[in-house]
């Protein structure tokens, strides 16, 4: 970008408000150089990291940029041998801090993310050790203490030592000889204690005058009794001082070893500094990071100039580059059309140079290779040039160099010349930047141009608003309605006779009567748009709310119907519970019973199983299952395996007792049931002979052990119960229960169900052959 449009465009007031919000010297020499950048994606590199510091202060609002100096010439010295004083090498260790603190900060914070910003912070080195040594010779004033090196402390010493003396003497004199002394205090001249001597007794005090006063009244005397002490302190002075000189460049020395390291650090910081400078600015102008583009496309929603008061300016919408690349404005003067010029320019110049912009997110913005502008008179005396000879000047030039990528601002295009002449000279230089494909906004009075936008394609009419009532600019930009003429309007509001104006309009020609009531169509039109418009938007929000106030309703009678559902499973569980708890207290009054009534055990074991299996599925596990898809129906025929999903129990089908009806056997239970309550499972296997258990001559295959281990208790009581039953019908005399070791819980149980059970005549534990105590030997009757 020339100089020229940085200055026309007030860039500069920019990069000084910029320059203000750096923490550092760095961060303002970084803000002192910017300049647009016109390569895409450079532009949005910088809007990355603008936008990632905005960020960082939004959710943390500070970052700890503190104790960061510009050390680089320092660092430059000390390789050529030079040597820092105190201050320079504290403000060293004071980068080397603030580096460091910087790096935690950011390598610590959880959010938000911070690609860029870890990036560059993982290479800032800590360089503990170099702060500590500077810091253990240097206190924070800049004053090497006295415990930089042991000689320097002997020195001080001895330099506090001749000081006290020297004091003592002196102040003996100021006790002794007030009279002779023009005031009784010691005072210092070339480094040397002295006294204030009156002149009439410079013979009685004795020594070397080093100075008097302007009116030769008064002589500064060094005693000849305090001379040998002040040169002793003055001897230790300076070797304080070349101790001083060594320790210093000792400092020097192992700072110019880190050279690099420091370099890089400092280099580094004022990155960040620059960063969160640019992220400073745009919070201050409530500013939103654009998104870019090399296409020429501007949009820009409630943009405001970003050097105008907030509470002053008036917020527009600016779009251009995709369904016309040109706007003409036109419009009364001082109704905002030359700040609207200026506003685009340097919101583009901002923009390239990854700064954020003053709008609503959501904007648009191009990245261009030139921005030409023609604004404000720039009539020069010395050259001896016209208004209009000076602006031609500046369109000449800049028509040497447009093309398609560059924006082109024009304020009051032919303007300074014969009307007539202007506007067609004005309307021959759009078409020409028009066909070169460049982006454009002119300005204009000509009242020829306001139809312009009707007869050239990519070219659209604009205007700023003028209130007829209160006679002011609303500074309001419209865009698609061109600028019309308020003269009649504003003198018949003014008081101007009626007969005056009607004799006015008839002098006006019939196409300018014609495009005045054009436009004043236009307006009205588009009044009544926006007003529609904002009527759309009200009743589309009514109708979210609307929807978000039903959702939110149907949502809470939802949850109410699952909680009345768990409620009510709850309950039915309860039921369950109860009459599970009283059915087994009959079972057990039943069982004592059995004997009489005639019943086998295993019968009632079946029975208790069917039982506890019976329980509806509730509308939780219903809720969680996923519906099966259709099966084929088969026929289903005597001997099929079958489910009953009715009791969720396995059974064998019988016969068929009616259509789709069938009598199923269930255990000890025969069940009727309808077709679609059964489920396949597999076809009557045909009957295969297998060796049967011949003990007692009875036929029943049943192993002779039964291994119980990894079983819960309850399921291994059943399991053992149905067991002794089988064996019972197999009619063997002995069988082994393997239950494992572990905590002898299933052990004692199996004891104790042997010790109760009629059937079983003893128990043992297994012998060494049978598995030890992890066997229980039972025989029956």
């Amino acid at each position: 970008m020339n100089q020229r449009i940085l200055h026309v465009l007030e860039y500069k007031k920019i990069i000084d408000q910029l320059s203000e919000h750096a923490a550092s010297s760095l961060g303002k020499e970084k803000a002192a150089a910017l300049k647009p950048s016109s390569k895409l994606e450079e532009v949005k590199e910088w809007q990355l990291e603008t936008d990632e510091a905005a960020q960082v202060l939004r959710l943390k609002g500070h970052v700890p940029l503190g104790g960061i100096f510009d050390i680089k010439p320092s660092l430059k010295r000390t390789t050529i041998g030079g040597i820092l004083s105190a201050l320079e090498s504290l403000d060293v260790a004071s980068t080397i801090y603030g580096g460091r603190q910087l790096k935690r900060f950011i390598e610590e914070a959880e959010e938000p993310e911070m690609p860029k910003l870890r990036e560059i912070v993982t290479g800032i080195l800590p360089l503990k050790e170099l702060e500590q040594s500077i810091r253990s010779c240097i206190d924070e004033h800049g004053n090497v203490m006295d415990g930089a090196s042991d000689k320097l402390r002997t020195i001080r010493s001895r330099v506090r030592t001749y000081e006290s003396r020297v004091r003592d003497k002196m102040d003996s004199f100021t006790k002794s000889k007030t009279k002779m002394l023009s005031d009784a205090i010691v005072t210092i001249r070339n480094e040397r204690y002295v006294l204030p001597v009156k002149q009439e007794y410079r013979g009685a005090i004795g020594g070397i005058v080093h100075d008097q006063s302007s009116s030769g009244a008064t002589l500064f005397i060094e005693p000849q009794s305090v001379v040998d002490l002040n040169n002793q302190l003055q001897e230790a002075r300076v070797q304080e001082k070349h101790e001083i000189e060594k320790i210093l460049k000792e400092l020097s020395e192992e700072i110019a070893d880190h050279y690099s390291a420091l370099y890089e650090n400092v280099t580094r910081l004022g990155h960040v500094d620059f960063m969160f400078a640019r992220a400073k600015l745009g919070k201050q102008m409530k500013a939103s990071m654009p998104s870019m583009n090399d296409e020429g496309r501007i949009k820009m929603l409630q943009a405001r100039h970003p050097l105008i008061n907030e509470e002053e300016v008036v917020p527009n919408d600016i779009e251009i580059g995709e369904d016309y690349t040109s706007i003409v404005i036109t419009g009364p003067n001082t109704g905002g059309k030359t700040v609207t010029l200026k506003l685009v320019g340097l919101c583009t110049l901002m923009a390239q140079s990854g700064l954020q912009i003053p709008a609503l997110d959501g904007c648009e913005m191009a990245v261009f290779e030139e921005v030409y502008a023609d604004i404000g008179d720039e009539q020069s005396i010395e050259q001896s040039l016209s208004t209009f000879s000076s602006h031609m000047t500046n369109i000449v030039d800049i028509l040497k160099h447009v093309d398609d990528k560059t924006l082109v601002l024009f304020d009051e295009l032919g303007a300074g010349t014969d009307p007539q002449e202007g506007a067609a000279l004005a309307m021959s230089i759009l078409d020409e930047v028009v066909n070169r494909n460049a982006r454009v906004i002119a300005t204009t009075h000509y009242p020829e141009l306001k139809a312009y936008g009707y007869n050239r394609e990519g070219v659209i009419n604009a205007s700023v608003e003028f209130d007829i009532q209160t006679l002011k600019p609303t500074y309001r930009l419209l865009i698609g309605v061109p600028g019309r003429s308020n003269a009649f309007e504003i003198s018949r509001k003014l008081g101007l006779h009626e007969s005056v104006i009607t004799s006015a309009q008839e002098k006006i020609g019939v196409d300018s009567q014609s495009v005045e009531n054009m436009i004043a169509s236009l307006e009205e039109s588009k009044r009544g748009a926006e007003q529609d418009y904002e009527e759309a938007e009200r009743l589309l929000q009514e109708a979210q709310d609307l929807r978000n106030e039903l959702k939110n309703k149907w949502d809470q009678f939802e949850q109410k119907r699952e909680e009345l559902y768990e409620k009510a499973e709850e309950k039915a569980e309860k039921a369950i519970r109860q009459a599970r708890e009283e059915a087994e207290t009959i079972v057990g009054e039943i069982r004592n019973m059995k004997s009489q009534a005639g019943m086998k055990e295993h019968e009632w074991i079946e029975a208790r199983k069917m039982f506890d299996e019976a329980q509806p599925e509730l509308a939780k596990k219903k809720k969680e299952s996923k519906p099966e898809p259709q099966k084929e129906v088969k026929e289903l025929k005597s001997g099929d395996e079958v489910k009953l999903l009715t009791l969720n129990q396995n059974g064998t089908i019988v016969e068929q007792t009616g259509k789709n009806e069938y009598q199923v056997q269930v255990g000890v239970m025969k069940v009727k049931a309808k077709r679609k309550d059964l489920e396949f499972i597999k076809a009557e296997q045909p009957y295969k002979e297998k060796p049967m258990a011949t003990v007692k001559g009875k036929g029943y295959h049943v192993k002779t052990e039964l291994d119980l281990r990894g079983e819960r208790y309850e399921d291994a009581l059943n399991r053992l119960e149905k067991y002794i039953d089988d064996a019972l019908l197999a009619g063997y005399p002995t069988v082994s229960i393997i239950h494992g070791k572990g905590t002898g819980a299933l052990r004692t149980a199996v004891q104790n169900y042997a010790k109760n059970h009629r059937n079983i005549t003893n128990h043992r534990a297994g012998g060494m052959n049978e598995g030890g105590s992890g066997v229980t030997v039972l025989e029956l009757s």
